[in-house]
Formats: C-alpha cells, sequence, structure tokens
C-alpha cells in the first residue's frame, strides 16, 4: 500500500475529511554571505531555517547575522528570532567602548615616550662617559689598593694535594687472636691489613 491509500483509509475510519493542499508561504531572506533564510515572518518569536537544496530546513544556530539589506538578525535560542532590524547599542556598550578608546590613547602616549626615550643623542653620552671618568678620578689611591690586593689574593692558587695509593699506612689489627677463625673474622682481617 502506498501512503495516500492508507491516509484515504483512515480518513473513511474516522470520517474527516482532510484538505489534500496544505501550503505554508514562506518569506525568504538573504544573509550578506549568500545564505538563504527561510520563516513564516521575520519578526521577534519566530521559528527560521537555514534553506537547503534538498528542502530539510536547518534551524539557524545561535548568533548575530547580517543581513543583505544592512539589518541584523539576532538568533539567541536556536531556531527562534529574538530580534531583527538595526540593533540598539545599550548605553553600557557606549561607556565600555569610550573606556577602551582612553586606555587606548593613553597606551599609544606611553609607546610615544618610549620610543622618545630608546635612543641616547650624543650630548647625554658625552656627558655620561665624563661623569663615569670623574667617579674613577675621585676613588682613592687606597681603594684602588686594596682592589688590587683582593684581585691578587684570589689569584694565588694552592697546591693541589696529590695521594699516593701506593703508599701503606701501617694499621693495627682491632681484632684479638682468640676470636674463632670465622669467614667474618677472616673478612674483617684482610680489611685491616
Amino acid at each position: 500500500m502506498k501512503a495516500q491509500e492508507i491516509l484515504s483509509k483512515i480518513k473513511e475510519v474516522v470520517g474527516i475529511e482532510l484538505s489534500e493542499e496544505v501550503s505554508v508561504q514562506l518569506e525568504e531572506i538573504k544573509l550578506d554571505n549568500g545564505t538563504v533564510l527561510v520563516a513564516e515572518k521575520f519578526e521577534s518569536g519566530q521559528s527560521v531555517f537555514i534553506k537547503s537544496e534538498d528542502d530539510e530546513n536547518i534551524a539557524l544556530p545561535v548568533g548575530e547575522y547580517a543581513l543583505e539589506d544592512g539589518r541584523k538578525l539576532m538568533v539567541k535560542e536556536e531556531g527562534l528570532i529574538d530580534a531583527i532590524g538595526e540593533v540598539e547599542v545599550k548605553e553600557e556598550e557606549v561607556e565600555a567602548s569610550e573606556e577602551t578608546k582612553e586606555v587606548e590613547v593613553e597606551a599609544e602616549e606611553e609607546k610615544e615616550e618610549e620610543v622618545e626615550m630608546e635612543y641616547v643623542t650624543k650630548e647625554e653620552f658625552s656627558k655620561a662617559v665624563e661623569e663615569i671618568k670623574g667617579m674613577i678620578e675621585n676613588m682613592s689611591k687606597e681603594e684602588m689598593k686594596e682592589e688590587v690586593e683582593k684581585e691578587e689574593l684570589s689569584a694565588e692558587v694552592a697546591e693541589p694535594v696529590v695521594h699516593n695509593p701506593e703508599a701503606k699506612s701501617e694499621t693495627k689489627s682491632s681484632f684479638k687472636k682468640s676470636y674463632p677463625n670465622t669467614i667474618q673474622n677472616r673478612i674483617y682481617q684482610k680489611l685491616n691489613q
């Protein structure tokens, strides 16, 4: 049996006449990227779908979409239009954008100051060199002598101690001969020789 035959039998049993053609007029709108959206009406609270080639409509995901005519479509719940048209900018967002602009201006000013401080002029360099020379001349001769002595002392190297493995030291055995001649005692005797 075909679907139409089953449907007609159900109509006879129930006794209800169903209209053969149920058609819903859907409106179409294009996004700025060319994607076609369909809905009964493009207004808040209506279902919205992405039109596909095989006539299976896909619910529009959550997000904000720019339409071809410059309006915006807001979807906060999948497949349902939250708002359409010009999106109003809230006062908080305006204040936040003003604060970010102020921060950006301050950051640019700091970068400019850093760029100015980055290079040393010849005059500044020569002043710094003269200052260092003056500091060296002002050091007393005694301080210089102390530094030289410290360097000389640190330069002296002690003679290394060399171990002679062939030299034998005389060590006395701590074991008495009265102990029995066990393996352990023999090992200790060998170790202490």
